[in-house]
């Protein structure tokens, strides 16, 4: 987000066993002593009568030990338990007709039945499973891909001990070898040709005997349209509720499904969504399992025509819920995964990328550039599959190097040769969002032209070598360097800006440049807040030594102190060494005043663009609001404090020489809101009743940027509008402390604003470093952030936005409020933001915070 001086544009069966020996307590085996005395070293008839009686009874109770374990063991051997497996098979010699839709017609029953028996034959070939295999049913029937055939979606049952349950599973997963290429005899009836089987253990969170199992819902997605869980959005999802909806498209299309909102309980033991390539619960189908708030890609593809989506719950801690569009896709030849390309550079992507890819892909790139020229392939993204020694599973293969994961150790594969082939597989279950990665020819006398190349072979450019900054990755770029008049040089060779120097932060990677700092401590000191030094030894040594309890400020067990500027008073007027206590889960004060007023910082249902940044997904800062002036485009950002109040900048509410910023009728409050142009359910729209700017706002040095906004009415707390956290007065926010930026503002100088919220990280800069950078504009009541790199910032529009900090608890507060800047995203430059604690006093005397 990038202006001078404003960033506003206002221009089952358990064996008793167990608890048998658990309850068994060997100490009345032996007989006890009345008189310890009598028995002690005195040698003779009695006491070896005793030993003899002790060792009588102590083989007695091994005995009876080893009895019980081996009763346990036999009696547990016994135990039978039910086993369910569910699947699908193939039938390549029979045509899919209406009827087979019906379970009640005589074409499904006939067709089950043949089934049945064809199962029951391909367990027999397996004598484990035919030991144990006790009935199959057929739950549906649904056409074979591209019309060929049938497909049949069955339950099959076996009882069998509990020892034996892993040899049942092994032997399931040899079914599709069993039944492959194989027509097996059904006399007195016609054969079927089996085309494949597929089977695994039915998840046993769903035979749960407290689950209710909804009636399924079948959807035809040929016109496109949405599901989404019951009651959504208006009331959270019912409890012990299993639900099915089974997604059918004309077959030659994949079925795609794109989540617009997620919310359930973090713990996917308790709440979960799981997505099948498949019209039935077949685990080595299964392509995902969600639970809590994902912030990954939400978009799935089926390999064919048929997808199952589920929703368990369990009976407490009932969320929002999901919503979630559907769209059939032509499955065409290709589909733009792999191919043959001859252009010096260009880009290849696993299918459908940013989307999930499907399972069951096959993508093969035949590269092959210029002659006397190598090529280079360099992966930006990399999200495939799970990362193991052989890659098994999803992969990509670079000419002869298998690779897969969710990162890479190195990022750039170079050949020598003019050609390489990359090759993408996926198998039939779990998928993830895939890679996106560019490839260039280049020549080997001069691998990156008019560029510094890195050890990893990444090429940058050239004016980043040695600039302080590990651009390569692998700080090849900072190695062996001469550093300029304004770096200074680290004991490790690298060079850094020499304004980096005692910034509180190690940039050097070695603490060079904290050293010898100007009221610094020496080595085995603690340095105080207030500036003094002590013996690291009194640290969390229950005394206040520094003066202002910073020495105990992150220890264990807080102190009671003397108030302070650095220390958190409760609301019983005394005050602890904690270093911010506030709504961190842990109370701290006697009163519990500093856990009071927490329903802030983190969402319900929660357990846990800016310039360089990236989108937001929807509803992941729900205190961000848009303030629109006179009923045209997004004009500043805010911040949610209540139900009633915002918070933003006062410039963006001082009037020019044309236009009365000030007058509070002429706003209107986007809260929940996303997209610019866009409302859904969760947007509220509300007008301004009044504005207070600070008082003692500065127009020249925006100095106190501060002004509150009071809605018209009040608004419904929900997942998507939720108050920001204020911190105390004493809230520290360290320099280096990552902090993010949100906002709808330009995402390049002088650039158009932007349609989706975005989001960026920066980290908090030292005021006296931010000082420099700023030729010396900082004051008190100013907060500096930014990447000193340049390339991420706040820009036009951003102003009023919250600068966010997240405590180790993950409550987010609000440690800036946007204000201004020289440029956006300037190389040593920073966002100057207005610091919140200097006038928490004054925002809760104006709205009760």
């Amino acid at each position: 987000m990038s202006g001078t001086k404003r960033y506003s544009d206002v221009t089952k069966p358990l064996s008793p066993g167990p608890s048998s020996i658990q309850n068994l307590d060997l100490s009345e085996v032996f007989l006890p002593t009345q008189n310890h005395r009598s028995v002690e070293k005195k040698p003779g008839r009695k006491r070896r009568l005793w030993i003899g009686l002790g060792l009588v009874l102590t083989a007695t109770g091994l005995s009876l030990l080893t009895g019980l374990l081996v009763w346990n063991f036999h009696l547990r051997s016994n135990v039978t338990v039910k086993r369910l497996y569910v699947g699908s098979l193939g039938i390549s010699d029979r045509t899919f007709v209406k009827e087979y839709e019906d379970s009640s017609s005589q074409e499904f029953r006939t067709l089950a039945d043949q089934v049945s028996q064809q199962l029951k034959l391909i367990y027999s070939k397996n004598s484990v499973l035919a030991k144990y295999f006790r009935s199959s049913s057929v739950q549906m029937f649904s056409e074979g891909d591209d019309s060929a055939g049938v497909v049949a979606y069955y339950q099959s049952e076996f009882q069998l001990p509990v020892p034996q349950q892993k040899h049942v599973d092994e032997a399931i997963g040899s079914v599709e070898e069993l039944s492959r290429h194989e027509r097996l005899l059904l006399r007195p009836v016609e054969p079927l040709r089996v085309r494949s089987v597929t089977s695994g253990a039915l998840d046993s969170r769903l035979s749960k005997s407290s689950l209710s199992e909804r009636e399924p819902i079948n959807v035809q997605v040929q016109t496109g349209g949405e599901i989404s869980s019951p009651g959504f959005p208006d009331t959270p999802y019912p409890a012990n509720m299993y639900q099915q909806w089974r997604l059918r498209a004309e077959p030659g299309h994949r079925i795609q499904l794109n989540f617009h909102t997620l919310i359930l309980e973090d713990d996917c033991q308790q709440d979960f969504i799981k997505i099948y390539d498949s019209l039935a619960p077949i685990e080595p189908r299964a392509l995902t399992e969600q639970c809590g708030y994902p912030h990954e890609s939400l978009s799935f593809l089926s390999s064919g025509h048929v997808m199952l989506l589920m929703l368990v719950t369990n009976e407490e801690k009932n969320f929002p819920g999901f919503r979630a569009a559907y769209s059939q896709i032509p499955i065409s030849k290709g589909e733009g995964c792999g191919g043959r390309l001859t252009a010096d550079k260009g880009s290849v992507s696993s299918p459908f990328y940013p989307s999930n890819y499907p399972p069951q892909s096959w993508c093969e790139w035949n590269i092959e550039v210029s002659k006397e020229k190598f090529v280079k392939v360099q992966f930006e993204t990399f999200f495939v599959g799970n990362e193991s020694k052989n890659c098994v599973g999803d992969y990509v293969m670079v000419n002869e190097e298998k690779l897969c994961g969710r990162t890479l150790k190195k990022t750039v594969f170079t050949v020598q040769s003019n050609q390489m082939t990359i090759r993408f597989v996926s198998d039939a279950s779990i998928v993830d969002q895939g890679f996106s990665a560019t490839y260039e020819a280049f020549v080997p006398s001069d691998p990156c032209p008019g560029r510094f190349q890195c050890s990893n072979n990444i090429c940058i450019n050239s004016t980043l070598h040695c600039d302080g900054w590990n651009d390569c990755g692998d700080d090849s770029d900072e190695v062996n360097c001469n550093c300029e008049a304004s770096q200074m040089k680290c004991k490790n060779d690298h060079c850094k800006p020499k304004i980096w120097q005692c910034d509180g932060v190690d940039d050097c990677g070695d603490k060079t440049d904290e050293e010898k700092c100007a009221g610094s401590c020496a080595d085995g000191e603690f340095s105080c807040r207030n500036g003094r030094c002590i013996s690291e030894n009194l640290k969390c040594n229950q005394h206040d030594d520094c003066g202002d309890g910073s020495d105990e400020s992150k220890c264990a067990k807080s102190l009671l102190l003397r108030c302070s500027d650095f220390t958190f008073r409760c609301s019983d007027g005394r005050c602890i060494s904690k270093l911010n206590p506030e709504c961190d889960g842990e109370p701290d004060c006697e009163d519990g005043s500093d856990e009071s007023n927490c329903q802030c910082g983190m969402p319900p249902f929660r357990s846990s663009r800016i310039v360089g940044g990236q989108t937001a997904r929807e509803g992941e800062w729900p205190w961000q609001v848009s303030l629109h002036f006179d009923r045209s485009k997004h004009t500043c950002g805010a911040s949610v404090l209540n139900n009633r109040w915002l918070l933003t900048a006062a410039h963006c509410v001082q009037d020019d020489r044309h236009i009365r910023y000030s007058q509070a009728s002429l706003w209107q409050a986007f809260l929940g809101l996303h997209t610019q142009g866009l409302t859904n359910e969760w947007t509220v729209t509300r007008n301004i009743q009044q504005i207070i700017a600070h008082p003692n706002y500065n127009k020249v040095s925006f100095d106190n940027d501060l002004a509150l906004m009071k809605l018209d009415s009040d608004v419904s707390l929900n997942q998507h509008i939720w108050p920001i956290c204020l911190p105390s007065s004493t809230y520290d926010f360290p320099a280096g402390q990552e902090a993010w930026i949100t906002g709808w503002g330009t995402t390049q100088e002088g650039g158009e604003l932007a349609k989706s919220l975005q989001k960026a990280q920066v980290r908090i800069i030292n005021s006296t470093v931010c000082r420099g950078l700023m030729q010396d504009q900082i004051t008190d009541g100013m907060l500096c952030a930014g990447v000193l790199k340049g390339g991420v910032d706040a820009c036009q529009g951003d102003s009023g936005g919250p600068l966010a900090v997240t405590n180790p608890s993950g409550r987010v507060f609000q440690a800036g409020v946007v204000s201004w800047g020289e440029g956006c995203a300037l190389r040593n430059k920073a966002g100057v933001y207005t610091r919140v604690t200097k006038f928490c006093d004054w925002i809760k005397q104006q709205t009760g915070v």
